[in-house]
């Protein structure tokens, strides 16, 4: 970690000191044409050179530029101008609203300087990030993402381990490890954390956005379509792309809270708040503090851009309130986790992005990186000395010794306690490169990208029963992944080739390595010379010697991208890549993407292409042995990693890449200047996806004798894998209405999103020994299982968002619809499918969760009260909508049978309910 944060210092420093040459200065004013108000943070450039800068605080700027030159000004939510500067020194311009975004530049998806939105060949969202996270009390990048783009997904989990202290994102349904994540446009490394419970990307990884400031980003770029052939593994349902700020000469700070008011489910309000934990009316409370800042650097349009950002969540509890049995919206007491609702979390975070252009040349050095660090803590499962005295402390004639602040007693005599999952989360990413331009026309880019993750586990307020109560704080161990990825790409434009060809080719070098390291023996051991008591950290036990690991591998690309416009109103874009991995092998994809104007204000276009996954390191290394509850029934499961005898005895095969196929077609239309319309299908086949089998027992006398014999040597009750084991097709529409108009000083916005999606399980690839009979295929990949995979989005998400705006004065609601999402209990075990028994004893009834599609309503309110302060105040699910209970009708004693054992899971809009928040910016 010292050197990680020396080579961090050494850029750092380098970047600041490198000087540049003058040039003729050429100065002036951004003003908003609604208002007549000094714009801060407007980005100003010299179209196809490497100078740029941004307005200050009174929306002046001064830049380098020839007399032959043109300034192109852009800012989020305004139309962007390209000014001849004509050998003037002094240029004022006036901005007008364009929240549409109509006429923006994307850069992702494209090797070209870049294309309007709305004329790209495949469909591209834009998030305003400062202004999605005014409007909401929402904290995390991945949960304002949620409600700002038609197709992104994201649940919180609880209840569910690690899952609890990430928040991983989806598209399009897929996996949260099947969406390429960059920054700055290049890649973003994955956390080390591996998902093994949870309704969303169950034994998948991914990026966690949260590690990335939203201060720091000027906006989201969004890619909904395959893109493997452009940018290799992971982008299979799409590419997301964070553009960090270049702001300088201009300080922004934002003060935030919020908290939940939820009088419906919070638990100190339920007639039985003595059996539970609980927090005030106002639970969950949250503060955000950030800042952002730019400085120029030397005379040719440096900068150096620095973000800081600090926050903290609390816990939130959530029960229903009453246990009358004849009551519809009543259900028991929750003894199974008892403290259910979201943990609480503290966040710091340090980011920068920097670029300098070279005296006396063409070339840019440039830089950008951070750190973040993330404390998280969450309940555990409740431990009851009624069901499980094993697994408390106690005297020699079994009595319980009383741990205060641990161990609690209920009315009903019940004593418990509450296990606490800690983890520090910890972050750091360096990139650093060149850039420039050769000969006539020559682009080139030479960086490295490096980025290291780790997530370590505690355990906090919980025991190791066969120690008694002399410990009750637990290092568990935990995981690291390093990313460290090189890579030269060149590009030329031949504007006399039809009507434009940019020929793009590039290479590519990462290495990769993952650490899975143990945690101290008393999280693991078993200290009772009887056996009688239970090993290990209750709530995670820790990761013990058998399971360390440390392997790494390397993998080289190169691609070709060609781009042409075959006329002015078609064009072309046709991709290949290939790649090789040290573990598995070569894998070749290739794209091809057209777009034609019909007329001046509609277009059609499509794509289709390949494209893969690489299994991760964390999949085909992580292992693990854990307590695990699954209906009711309690065994030591061990996750077996790809390599290791038990799997190899299971006859699962070495994990190999996923493979894809897409196919998209769509239109754009702007029938008139304030409204633009898209419309975007796509299909999605996905041949061997990874996913965690489910446990398969020692004592299944049906499984063949090798594994068995296998389990029993390694004294594993259960085992389950990582396998190559589904095949999915997933067929979707994505539409985005978009309308803007300005008044005077009215301004009107009105914005549709809407996502469509289906998914089915085309195979299920059982490995010989473990698909023989019905039961051993239901273990291998369960109803239940299949359920989560198709439960990774709803099968509708349609959103509306009209806003109003008058001066300094914004007004706006946002009505998000998720649609039905059908997912199954664990069962009582008595029967393949899971199912519970009735309540009136007539016999079982199937154990399914049908949790029917609702509306959930925001609203908030802005005002800028000066050129400094501006304030917003809002309420997140005004009306306190919550999913449906899990239960099955006419079983209600079986209640809590599902993930989190809480009364919903983690689905749709979540279980927390109401928000309210303010937030206050400041601007200098």
């Amino acid at each position: 970690m010292t050197k990680k944060l020396l080579l961090f210092i050494v850029l750092f420093l380098f970047g600041i000191e490198i000087a540049s040459a003058q040039k003729k200065p050429v100065t002036g004013t951004v003003t908003d044409a609604a208002g007549g108000a000094p714009m801060a943070g407007v980005s100003v450039r010299v179209k196809g050179g490497n100078q740029g800068t941004s307005t200050n605080a009174k929306g002046q700027f001064s830049i380098t530029a020839a007399a032959s030159d043109e300034i192109v000004i852009s800012y989020t939510g305004y139309k962007t101008l390209t000014i001849q500067v004509n050998g003037r020194s002094k240029i004022d311009v006036t901005l007008v609203n364009d929240v549409a975004q109509l006429n923006e530049v994307v850069l992702i998806g494209t090797r070209s300087a870049g294309r309007v939105k709305l004329e790209t060949a495949v469909p591209v969202d834009v998030v305003n990030v400062s202004k999605a996270a005014s409007t909401t009390g929402r904290m995390d990048l991945t949960d304002i993402l949620n409600y700002s783009a038609p197709s992104f997904n994201y649940n919180k989990q609880s209840g569910s381990d690690g899952a609890d202290h990430v928040e991983l994102g989806t598209l399009r349904g897929l996996g949260p490890d099947q969406t390429l994540v960059l920054v700055n446009g290049k890649r973003r490394h994955s956390t080390a954390f591996v998902s093994v419970f949870g309704t969303r990307g169950r034994g998948n990884s991914g990026v966690d956005l949260s590690s990335i400031p939203t201060a720091a980003i000027d906006k989201v770029e969004i890619l909904r379509d395959g893109a493997s052939a452009q940018y290799g593994s992971d982008a299979i349902a799409g590419v997301i792309n964070l553009v960090l700020k270049k702001n300088i000469n201009q300080f922004t700070a934002n003060v935030g809270y919020s908290g939940y008011y939820d009088p419906a489910f919070n638990s100190g309000k339920s007639v039985v708040a003595a059996q539970y934990p609980h927090g005030g009316a106002i639970d969950g409370n949250g503060i955000t503090i950030d800042a952002n800042y730019g400085l120029a650097v030397g005379k040719n349009g440096g900068f150096l851009n620095l973000t800081g950002d600090y926050s903290k969540n609390g816990k939130t509890f959530r029960q229903v309130h009453d246990t009358t049995y004849s009551n519809p919206k009543a259900l028991g007491v929750n003894t199974s986790r008892r403290a259910n609702g979201d943990g609480s979390a503290e966040t710091g975070t340090f980011f920068f992005n920097n670029e300098i252009p070279l005296a006396g040349t063409r070339t840019t050095f440039y830089s950008f990186g951070g750190y973040s660090y993330k404390a998280s803590d969450d309940y555990a499962f409740s431990r009851n000395f009624s069901a499980r005295p094993d697994r408390f402390p106690t005297t020699s004639d079994g009595k319980i010794i009383p741990v205060s602040g641990i161990i609690f007693n209920t009315p009903d005599g019940e004593s418990y306690y509450n296990p606490i999952i800690q983890t520090h989360n910890t972050d750091v990413a360096v990139a650093a490169g060149f850039k420039g331009t050769l000969g006539e026309g020559w682009d080139w880019d030479l960086s490295n990208n490096t980025g290291n993750n780790k997530f370590h586990f505690f355990g906090e307020k919980t025991f190791n029963a066969s120690l008694n109560a002399t410990q009750t704080h637990f290092d568990d161990g935990g995981s690291e992944f390093l990313q460290s990825t090189s890579n030269l790409n060149i590009n030329k434009h031949y504007s006399k080739v039809m009507q434009g060809l940019n020929l793009g080719f590039g290479s590519e070098y990462r290495y990769e390595q993952y650490k899975l390291f143990a945690g101290e023996e008393a999280s693991y051991k078993n200290y009772d010379p009887t056996g009688v008591k239970a090993p290990g950290s209750q709530g995670f036990p820790g990761f013990q010697p058998s399971d360390v690991a440390k392997q790494s591998r390397s993998v080289f690309g190169a691609y070709v991208d060609l781009e042409a416009d075959v006329t002015k109103k078609w064009l072309v874009d046709f991709a290949n890549r290939l790649e090789h991995y040290s573990d598995f092998g070569y894998n070749f994809n290739t794209k091809l993407a057209t777009r034609y104007k019909i007329t001046d204000n509609f277009n059609i276009r499509a794509s289709a292409g390949t494209g893969f996954r690489a299994p991760s390191l964390q999949q085909i290394n992580y292992s693990s042995t854990f307590t695990n509850v699954q209906g009711n029934v309690i065994s030591e499961v061990k996750i077996a990693p790809n390599y290791s005898p038990i799997t190899k005895a299971a006859g699962i095969p070495t994990l190999k890449q996923e493979k894809s196929k897409n196919l998209g077609v769509g239109f754009t239309f702007k029938p008139i200047p304030e409204l633009s319309i898209t419309t975007d299908g796509y299909l999605i086949k996905v041949t061997d996806r990874v996913v965690l089998s489910g446990q398969f027992s020692a004592k299944d006398s049906t499984l063949a004798p090798a594994f068995i014999a296998a389990l029993n040597n390694l004294h594993v009750g259960t085992a389950q894998f990582f396998a190559n084991a589904v095949n999915t097709t997933n067929r979707g529409l994505d539409v985005v209405i978009d309308y803007n108009k300005t008044i005077g000083q009215d301004r009107f916005h009105i914005l549709f999103t809407g996502n469509f999606q289906h998914m089915t399980i085309d195979k299920v690839n059982y490995p010989p020994i473990l698909g023989t009979t019905p039961e051993l295929k239901e273990t291998f990949l369960s109803d239940r299982e299949k359920k989560f995979i198709l439960a990774s989005a709803p099968p509708q998400k349609l959103s509306l968002n009209p806003e109003f705006g008058h001066k300094n004065f914004t007004i706006g609601t946002r009505f998000t619809y998720f649609g039905k999402v059908v997912i199954d209990g664990y069962g009582d075990g008595t029967t393949l499918l899971p199912t519970v028994k009735a309540d009136n004893g007539s016999g079982q009834l199937p154990d399914v969760y049908n949790y029917s599609g609702k509306v959930v309503s925001d609203v908030y309110l802005a005002y800028k009260l000066n050129k400094t302060v501006r304030m917003s105040i809002g309420v997140d699910n005004v009306f306190n909508v919550h999913p449906d209970l899990a239960y099955v009708k006419g079983a209600k004693l079986q209640a809590y049978n599902n993930e989190p054992a809480g009364p919903f899971d983690a689905v749709q809009m979540g279980s927390n309910g109401r928000r309210l928040f303010a937030r206050v910016g400041f601007n200098f």
